[in-house]
């Protein structure tokens, strides 16, 4: 058994210190030192897929990041971590504990996840490890996690049995509500602009020093035929992480970070405003692109029509939440979060459709990470 500061000081001194993710009872003397240290970040997520996106944006500003889960929130964290991480080389240390460990008592749903850990992270590509459970092993495991993270660039794994870390108690003030937002809607009612019109509009007003990241599917498909520029990632996975990353990089920067979302992606982790809000990015511009389908997959409808985004986001504690449903009203809408503290959301309602015979990103996405990163390290124009 160890005590939590042996792991965190070891990992401190090889960078780590951007923590995310969801409790579990074998993490708590963990999460609480994380959350008790002030030389330590962490942002607790809604869910292990969320917290995993949180720690891509996180890395991609700089920082060395840990996401800590259950196994069993691991079924949450497969999507983001073979569709975001691996393309995009993105690397992060996992700490995921063993509940159901075969031979060991424990709850019945965790029966099946306990015997097929170790099988899952290896399926998904996952090198992993024991969680040290003495002091002398905290150094080599953190250095065999971080040699083999920086040689391939994709997430390592420690898996944490029951009891190897002694109890620590949690020094934490109570969560303050968020603050209340300006709501504001714009709407008129009039022909609603195709993505590629409100795209543009979006790159004719966004600052220079602005970073944008693009939801999957055809948002940043018609973003990079519009204009391929070091400060855009294309996620070309991941569906609903958009949100999360770009929280994961504005909490990281200070220059101005837009995340260019969909109503379907948005509706699959609706947890991300929740967090956004709490957390406060006053650096955050979150436009929602809403159409009403899936539009990649054929046109099915989503359930967005019945779904006011700008309330939900002030719900959540959002600064502002503008609707919208023409350029002109979208214009008002980005002129406004450029000039104030957020985090904004933009609900802009839109066209089904896209362009004809549309192309996709011809850059490679882990070099598409690797110039994003490039560009949020250095100086704003």
């Amino acid at each position: 058994m160890i005590r939590a500061d042996d792991f965190l000081d070891a990992a401190a001194a090889a960078g780590f210190d951007f923590y995310t993710g969801v409790p579990c009872s074998f993490l708590t003397p963990v999460i609480n030192r994380v959350i008790s240290r002030p030389d330590l970040t962490y942002v607790g997520a809604a869910s292990e897929g969320e917290a995993t996106a949180i720690a891509a944006g996180a890395w991609l500003a700089g920082r060395r990041t840990v996401m800590m889960c259950q196994n069993s929130g691991l079924g949450n964290a497969v999507n983001p971590l073979t569709s975001l991480n691996r393309p995009f080389r993105i690397p992060t240390l996992i700490i995921v504990t063993w509940r159901g460990q075969p031979g060991l008592k424990d709850e019945p749903q965790h029966a099946m996840m306990g015997r097929i850990t170790g099988t899952l992270l290896d399926d998904i590509g996952v090198p992993h490890a024991p969680f040290p459970k003495a002091p002398s092993g905290v150094r080599p495991a953190l250095g065999a996690a971080r040699a083999a993270m920086d040689e391939t660039g994709l997430p390592y794994a420690l898996i944490m049995e029951k009891g190897s870390v002694a109890s620590a108690e949690l020094e934490q003030a109570p969560a303050a509500a968020p603050r209340g937002g300006r709501l504001e809607d714009l709407t008129t009612g009039g022909e609603r602009p195709t993505r590629f019109a409100a795209l543009g509009r979006v790159l004719e007003s966004a600052p220079e020093s602005a970073a944008l990241i693009a939801t999957t599917g055809k948002c940043g498909r018609e973003l990079f035929t519009l204009a391929d520029r070091g400060q855009h990632l294309y996620q070309v996975g991941s569906m609903g992480c958009a949100s999360a990353m770009g929280l994961g990089v504005a909490l990281n920067v200070s220059r101005p970070v837009i995340v260019l979302d969909g109503d379907g992606a948005a509706l699959m982790k609706m947890g991300n405003l929740a967090t956004i809000g709490m957390q406060a990015p006053a650096n955050l511009v979150h436009v929602l692109l809403d159409n009403g389908v899936h539009d990649s997959t054929g046109g099915q409808a989503t359930v967005s029509p019945g779904v006011d985004f700008a309330r939900v986001a002030l719900a959540c504690g959002y600064g502002t939440g503008v609707s919208a449903d023409d350029l002109g009203g979208f214009g008002r809408a980005l002129a406004g979060a450029f000039g104030s503290a957020g985090p904004h959301m933009i609900h802009l309602r839109i066209q089904p459709g896209s362009l004809d015979q549309l192309g996709r990103p011809t850059v490679p996405p882990d070099q598409v990470a690797r110039r994003f990163k490039a560009f949020l390290a250095s100086s704003a124009p």
